[in-house]
């Protein structure tokens, strides 16, 4: 059972940068695909982005591409996300986990803590 932490979230400001991290515990790593998601207050989980196993296809929602970046070092067993020109609506509580392929992806792991994100304007 792989199970994924994440880490990395802070308080930003507007048009500012954080990355977060997403490591997992577990064998066979590299054969998972992997997304990030986030839940602002009082709304649903959203998909954010996600990478295929290699690394060599990603997939970002409308809301963040261009501005974040996904990536992963299957050598360290992480995945990340780089969040640039960071908006104040990018606030919420980043998770990761395991996707399937649908499109979006859909979540099909446990759920972590997460990791709080806040972007001050």
């Amino acid at each position: 059972q792989v199970q994924l932490v994440e880490s990395g979230g802070g308080l930003e400001q507007a048009g500012g940068s954080l990355r977060l991290s997403c490591v997992a515990s577990g064998r066979a790593f590299s054969w998972y695909r992997v997304g990030w998601f986030r839940q602002p207050p009082g709304t649903e989980r959203e998909f954010v982005a996600a990478i295929s196993g290699s690394g060599s296809t990603t997939y970002y929602s409308d809301s963040v591409k261009g501005r974040f970046t996904i990536s992963r070092d299957n050598a360290k067993n992480t995945v990340y996300l780089q969040m640039n020109s960071l908006k104040p609506e990018a606030t919420a509580v980043y998770y990761c986990n395991k996707v399937n392929l649908e499109t979006p992806p859909v979540a099909i792991g446990s759920w972590g803590q997460g990791t709080q994100v806040t972007v001050s304007s």
